[in-house]
């Protein structure tokens, strides 16, 4: 099929199970909301190497936060609960606490699974810390050299998925670049899901293991490689097609997801010289999860 002139491949993206925390941050002013959520979600594009996979999911202003000012969501996303709560407690404490005028709110307070994240947290106003209630929320102020800290008591998370996709198919890396720009701010329109690679967009791409360096968790997608579409004899790229960039998508669940890819192809389709959007699945060997392109259309 095509949507907006551009061919969207018969295929299907392969997603897997993750266990998701979605924190709110608020601060004076949106700068400083958004400057701890992306200190507090480095280092997290992909579980293959770091500790955690972490994202900046949507800007809120104070209609929907608990003490009326702009907040920004973020999603923390590990294999197991035990690490999930480990990297809240790392994130939140080194690089939420300490940037100016933060606070933090639990952005999945209906969630069966809830970390007492606030209470440990308060353990740092070595017993000068006190409770409040802030727009019906327990809460703990932390006093600090410029003011009190505040953090809900709890930090909810839940069964999410992890590793959808697509990748979009450019005449040029300006082209898919632009159009992989424009996805992202599509995906943060819709809450619920994150893109956690830089900027949203992946560059490199990769397979599960390796063909000839056995060792490596994994490798180039060398059938995905432009430079190499002239000595890989299975190449996916056609040949008006010079650069290929990826987003890979989390979300809270499935739903989220699929609405998450289904705004950023429509956004990445709208730019000229793309040429075709596919996605990436190793035939159910990565995850239980699949989101079929074709049907989201």
């Amino acid at each position: 099929m095509e949507l907006n002139g551009v061919e969207i491949e018969d295929t299907y993206a392969e997603a897997f199970g993750i266990k998701v925390a979605r924190v709110l941050i608020t601060g004076v002013s949106k700068r400083w909301a958004m400057v701890a959520a992306t200190e507090a979600t480095g280092f997290g594009t992909s579980v293959i190497m770091c500790p955690a996979e972490a994202g900046i999911e949507c800007v809120v202003d104070g209609s929907e936060t608990p003490d009326g000012r702009p907040g920004v969501y973020i999603q923390i996303c590990t294999f197991g609960y035990k690490a999930l709560e480990d990297q809240l407690l790392k994130r939140i404490g080194q690089c939420v606490l300490t940037a100016p005028t933060t606070a933090v709110w639990n952005g999945l307070p209906d969630a069966e699974k809830q970390f007492d994240t606030g209470f440990k947290m308060k353990f740092f106003a070595d017993g000068y810390e006190s409770e409040l209630e802030v727009g019906g929320r327990k809460a703990y102020a932390i006093p600090m050299m410029e003011g009190d800290f505040i953090i809900e008591h709890g930090i909810g998370a839940v069964e999410g998925v992890a590793g959808g996709n697509f990748f979009i198919l450019a005449d040029s890396q300006m082209t898919g670049l632009t159009a992989a720009e424009n996805a992202v701010d599509a995906v943060m329109q819709c809450k619920g899901s994150i893109t956690p690679f830089p900027g949203g967009i992946v560059a490199s791409g990769s397979k599960p293991g390796a063909d000839t360096y056995t060792f490596m968790q994994a490798t180039t997608n060398q059938r995905f490689a432009p430079t190499l579409k002239d000595k890989v004899e299975d190449t996916n790229i056609p040949a008006d097609v010079n650069a290929v960039y990826e987003l890979v998508i989390n979300g809270v669940d499935l739903e989220a997801v699929t609405a998450a890819t289904k705004a950023g192809i429509e956004a990445a389709t709208k730019v000229p010289g793309v040429k075709k959007i596919t996605a990436g699945n190793y035939g159910g060997s990565l995850g239980a999860f699949k989101v079929n392109l074709g049907d989201l259309f």
